[in-house]
């Protein structure tokens, strides 16, 4: 009988793409595996893994007060071998696990000690107090995943085995619904973006860029997928946003297989992020499903982006406040189809050969296994 894994979280979408299309699938080979989801879908049949669905609130008190309930009524009864969180909220439902013998791994996908500062919501200074002790305690207790290196320099001198799963693309996912073709660029020219929309995240260069862009490309289209982190008036304020309103579609958060046919015949994927916060020391998962698809990158120039995306020669590296150098970039890879059709190859090449989840699969599953492994003192026998 294999060994079950409870996946939780209260926070991530239901189609999370790491969660769902990558770490699900990869221990469903090994594991029986449940995850558990806000607003999740009933996907009987179509997952080898079987989904839970939870409420979804956005205040972190009304969480603890209606979902960890629900959360625990609906799980406790599994009994699993090994839990995996996914925030840190749920440290403390995690000891509840571990109290009844479970195994807990918690998952730092961000460096929250640096993130307060640009959250919207949930960043009272109680809040961060009580993460500070739970994730504290977490680190002591638990058997600790990193999706970013750069975090082991927070989380140091680890008792229990540990282990960095980068958030690297999954090929076969990119293959099944964007496709494996040759690229025919569209025109006028088409734009892709797919991950949270904020002014953090640069909303306000690529307004003023694309501004710029429209006097020689008045047809352009820039397709936005993504959570809004600002009210519209906020867009409306940009100087003249009106000027490219139509140009622009927000499609809102959607499920990254829906997204994907959209970026067929783009020109680039862009994924520019201000040097704020854990950015600099985090990749934005967005560049390698860009080069998956062939699209040239246009990003940041932190130097962990630079490692990749100027050593692949697959796009463009600049500053997230630079509006008139991205005007330009966008335009060069307009006027320059072929070139840039070879940055798209050279961005599919490397994600094959170095940014490819099976690569990380490998060190998940063997995450896991030591994990389970039993200790040399349960051989004793008396």
């Amino acid at each position: 009988m294999k060994p079950r894994v409870l996946l939780l979280s209260t926070v991530h979408p239901p189609a999370d793409p790491r969660i769902m299309y990558k770490i699900a699938p990869s221990l469903a080979q090994d594991y029986e595996v449940i995850c558990v989801l806000p607003n999740l879908v009933n996907s009987s049949g179509k997952n080898d893994f079987e989904t839970i669905r939870l409420p979804f609130y956005q205040s972190l008190l009304l969480r603890i007060l209606l979902c960890h309930p629900v959360l625990l009524w609906k799980c406790l009864r599994f009994r699993p071998a090994i839990v995996h969180i996914f925030v840190p909220e749920l440290i403390p439902v995690a000891f509840l696990f571990q109290w009844l013998g479970a195994k807990v791994i918690y998952e730092v996908q961000e460096n929250l000690y640096k993130k307060f500062s640009i959250k919207r919501f949930n960043k009272a200074v109680f809040y961060q107090q009580l993460f500070k002790f739970f994730d504290h305690a977490a680190r002591k207790n638990f058997n600790c995943l990193f999706t970013e290196h750069a975090y082991l320099n927070e989380y140091k001198n680890l008792p229990l085995t540990s282990a960095v799963v980068h958030n690297y693309v999954s090929l076969p996912f990119i293959d099944r619904y964007y496709g494996k073709h040759e690229r025919l660029i569209k025109q006028p020219p088409v734009f892709f973006y797919c991950g949270v929309i904020s002014m953090e995240r640069s909303f306000d260069v690529l307004v003023a860029a694309l501004i710029k862009l429209k006097s020689g490309y008045p047809e352009f289209q820039m397709h936005l997928f993504g959570k809004l982190q600002f009210d519209m008036t906020d867009a409306e304020k940009l100087t003249d946003f009106d000027k490219i309103r139509a140009n622009i579609v927000f499609h809102g958060y959607t499920d990254l297989k829906d997204a994907l046919p959209y970026a067929e015949g783009a020109t680039a994927g862009m994924a520019l992020l201000k040097p704020v916060a854990d950015y600099p020391d985090s990749y934005t998962t967005k560049i390698f499903e860009y080069m998956a698809m062939q699209l040239p990158v246009i990003t940041s120039d932190f130097p962990l982006y630079r490692d990749v995306v100027e050593n692949s020669g697959c796009g463009f590296c600049i500053s997230p406040y630079d509006s008139d150098l991205l005007a330009k970039k966008l335009e060069w890879l307009i006027e320059n189809p072929e070139k840039a059709k070879v940055m798209g190859q050279k961005g599919r090449n490397s994600t094959e050969t170095h940014y490819s989840w099976a690569n990380e699969e490998e060190i998940l599953l063997d995450f896991y296994r030591k994990i389970l492994k039993p200790k040399k003192s349960e051989f004793l026998t008396t």
